[in-house]
């Protein structure tokens, strides 16, 4: 009788695991075929009007066509992007919640301690919308009418040239550290709480160049209160082509871009990630999409989670490199 009760006590166990499997299977599969349901959150970690909000509103319209629900854009700025971020870390890993990330999630980690998150750790990657250029931008007026001549100079005059931006840590920064490195020569980074800031010094005369956003430089380019020496991406951008990169103007392995993407909380499943992967790259491919962000120099950039995800990994182990050898510090 033990061996009787004991054999068919294993029986039912067994049809009761593979019920509740089949049950959960279906329940999974059942919240992937309906999502989504309702609105989508997508957090930008920056206050609007600035070029990832506008990234971040462009995409949304494009993927609420192609969810059938809205795509509403949240504004969440502070901290570096710590704000947003956590916000969305934080949230329930259901696909409701979303980030749009930038070049800061790359670097955040070489120059913030004490985060309250581990970006590689819980975010997961749902796809790259695209990258753009930062562009080394000059008065019209200036001596300096190409890199070469930028970099003589430079030589010539150690520390004497000065270049703005938005804050330590930021793009702009970055871009000239980097730039300073390759080049080897000596310049003075003049940090600003804000790209409007950085831009209007260098308007003024009161700073020498900067490495700017595109979304920053364009109109000012466009309408000759600047000019524009070159862009920091490898190839030259379709937003700027008559531009030359840095390694066309003769600073050897130079390249650095903006880039945005979109990630989920970690624990999202994968049938939704893959479900909001179409939705951003059909998003991308839209006439709408091109045409609003031509003057950003965005270039979409399609692809899986997983190739999104290594981009990433590999932006951050080149950046913390540069930042560790520069001694870059946060204010």
């Amino acid at each position: 009788m033990i061996s009787f009760y004991s054999n068919t006590s294993s029986k039912y166990s067994n049809l009761l695991f593979q019920f509740l499997l089949f049950i959960g299977l279906g329940f999974s599969l059942s919240v992937s075929a309906t999502y989504p349901e309702k609105p989508i959150k997508l957090i930008v970690p920056f206050s609007p009007g600035g070029g990832t909000d506008l990234v971040a509103r462009t995409v949304a319209e494009g993927m609420s066509r192609d969810l059938n629900q809205p795509v509403v854009v949240e504004n969440k700025p502070g901290a570096g992007t710590v704000i947003g971020t956590d916000y969305v870390v934080k949230s329930p890993p259901d696909g409701y919640t979303l980030i749009v990330a930038t070049f800061a999630q790359a670097v955040n980690p070489s120059l913030i301690k004490n985060m309250p998150y581990v970006a590689s750790r819980d975010l997961i990657p749902v796809a790259m919308v695209g990258n753009s250029p930062n562009v080394l931008v000059v008065l019209p007026n200036s001596e300096f009418k190409s890199i070469a001549d930028v970099i003589a100079y430079a030589k010539k005059n150690p520390g004497k040239l000065t270049y703005a931006s938005q804050g330590n840590g930021t793009s702009a920064h970055l871009a000239g550290e980097l730039f300073t490195s390759l080049a080897q020569v000596e310049m003075v980074h003049i940090p600003y709480k804000g790209a409007s800031q950085a831009i209007t010094d260098v308007l003024g005369g009161q700073v020498s160049m900067s490495f700017a956003t595109a979304s920053a430089a364009a109109n000012l380019v466009g309408a000759g209160k600047l000019r524009a020496l070159a862009v920091t991406t490898k190839e030259r951008s379709t937003g700027w082509p008559k531009t030359p990169t840095m390694i066309e103007a003769g600073v050897k392995d130079y390249y650095m871009e903006s880039w945005y993407g979109i990630f989920a909380p970690v624990g999202t499943t994968k049938e939704i990630v893959d479900r909001l992967n179409k939705a951003v790259l059909q998003s991308t491919k839209t006439s709408y999409f091109s045409t609003r962000l031509a003057d950003e120099g965005l270039m979409a950039k399609p692809g899986s989670p997983e190739s999104f995800g290594q981009y990433v990994a590999n932006e951050e182990a080149r950046w913390q490199k540069i930042i560790q050898n520069a001694k870059i510090k946060l204010d």
